[in-house]
């Protein structure tokens, strides 16, 4: 098997309201939509995010765990600078997703906070400054050949 990511699929209680969050909040472009069954968004050229209604998830997949808690999942959104984190949490936050965690430097060197989607994903916001994130920024054009000291 390929070391590769393709979908990543959440199951959602009424994917018309996530479409809401982010096509219109957050300003995505669905690449794919069946009304009130599933939405596509490309999120980069070999990752589609799925949102799927839950009950036609659990028909093909199986029973969700519906205990309280945190979902095992995290999503990540990558961005080139510090700075950008608050803004994109600020942004998802006036789209209609909760705060869970400002922005703050961590440990690692980098930058980072989180909110959850309507649907209570979780999302990372975060700056990497080691040499995955700057390769991943490089791949998605927000850097070039050389990221500039200061």
């Amino acid at each position: 098997m390929d070391q590769r990511l393709n979908f990543i699929t959440l199951a959602v209680p009424d994917p018309s309201a996530s479409r809401r969050f982010y096509a219109e909040g957050l300003g995505w472009e669905p690449a794919f939509e069946a009304e009130g069954e599933v939405v596509f968004f490309r999120m980069a050229p070999t990752i589609v995010l799925s949102l799927w209604r839950a009950d036609a998830f659990e028909a093909e997949a199986g029973r969700l765990n519906r205990e309280p808690g945190t979902a095992p999942v995290t999503l990540s959104h990558n961005v080139p600078t510090p700075e950008e984190v608050d803004s994109v949490l600020a942004e998802a936050v006036s789209a209609g997703a909760t705060l869970l965690a400002a922005a703050e430097d961590r440990d690692w060197g980098g930058r980072s906070g989180y909110f959850a989607d309507p649907d209570g994903y979780r999302w990372e916001v975060a700056y990497n400054p080691g040499p995955i994130g700057e390769q991943i920024m490089r791949a998605a054009g927000l850097l070039g050949e050389r990221r500039s000291a200061g």
